[in-house]
């Protein structure tokens, strides 16, 4: 079974990347309940662990089971394309309690005590949760959020410069093999059925690591929006750059060296030095030396630089280091 979503040309000239650290959090209390499922996160469920004892997960717990539907109120689809935590934990503070309600009342049979709880005062149930949120964000997610952001930033990167170049056939062929696009209609593989067009508001496509490798959909009330499966997630729990091969690193330096193979996937610098594990100001400085020799440059995307390499950039990095589509 699968939903279809008809697109029409202006929903497909208004399709827009972001990512969420809130859908990160809430994904992640999947990975907690079914390890298995997700042994790719093992490094950080064993760093997290020994972290829960002090925390109230309950009511969260009630909200997102183990599969299937999960409370919509507590992911907001982001509406900026690289949202912060206290902004999204805020949108949830700010959530209507009747939605809330409507919402908690869908997951009756996962734990009706707790969800009988949250229904019967929901503007309360909503400020418990969001504390829940952030004491669980503080505890057990706030010191990876650099590393999956800077994975999903290489993500977002890569598919804009798909949908530039290859338009949506190109982008929705590369989303995994849940989705696909007839020119008119997006498939999405799901347990349900559910079609029609989108809201006249756009679609929102978002790279997810811990919802890793399935898909997701909201629709109205909310923006409509389509989780996907991020590119290159079996690297997000690597420990420090890539290496360096000896005669670039003679040539250039090993940190410039480094730098230079990491962008063979666009980033900015903050996204490179928490790589490197350097500080933004001293990749700021190599960034430069590799600008001004001619082996990287630098376009803002909105608000932020970000750095690829040239095509001397790519020779010099070798053909086993070459950019990927």
């Amino acid at each position: 079974m699968s939903i279809t979503w008809v697109l029409t040309s202006e929903d497909v000239a208004r399709i827009r990347f972001a990512f969420s650290p809130m859908w990160e959090l809430v994904a992640s209390l999947r990975t907690l309940q079914q390890p298995a499922r997700q042994s790719i996160h093992l490094p950080w469920l064993k760093a997290v662990r020994p972290r829960l004892a002090g925390l109230d997960l309950s009511e969260l717990l009630a909200l997102v089971p183990p599969s299937g539907y999960l409370a919509d109120f507590i992911t907001p689809p982001p509406d900026t394309p690289m949202p912060d935590f206290d902004a999204e934990l805020d949108r949830v503070r700010r959530t209507h309690p009747e939605l809330a309600r409507i919402e908690a009342a869908r997951l009756r049979d996962t734990n009706p005590d707790v969800i009988a709880r949250f229904t019967a005062d929901p503007e309360a149930g909503v400020a418990r949760v969001a504390d829940a949120l952030e004491a669980y964000w503080e505890a057990c997610f706030a010191e990876f959020w650099p590393r999956v952001y800077a994975l999903l930033e290489r993500d977002v990167l890569r598919r804009s410069r798909q949908l530039a170049q290859g338009g949506a056939r190109e982008l929705f062929a590369g989303l995994g093999p849940s989705v696909r696009w007839t020119g008119e209609r997006l498939l999405i593989d799901r347990p349900y059925c559910e079609a029609g067009r989108l809201h006249g508001d756009g679609l929102v496509l978002v790279p997810s690591a811990f919802y890793w490798p399935a898909v997701a959909v909201m629709t109205a009330p909310y923006q409509s929006m389509l989780v996907y499966p991020v590119q290159g997630v079996g690297t997000l729990w690597e420990q420090g750059p890539p290496p360096a091969p000896g005669a670039l690193a003679a040539l250039i330096g090993r940190s410039r060296a480094q730098i230079l193979l990491a962008l063979a996937e666009p980033a900015t610098t903050t996204a490179l030095a928490t790589r490197m594990a350097l500080t933004p100001g001293a990749v700021s400085q190599h960034l430069g030396v590799l600008s001004g020799g001619g082996l990287a440059v630098g376009m803002r995307v909105g608000k932020s630089v970000v750095y690829r390499r040239t095509l001397a950039g790519d020779m010099l990095a070798g053909p086993d280091h070459s950019r990927q589509a």
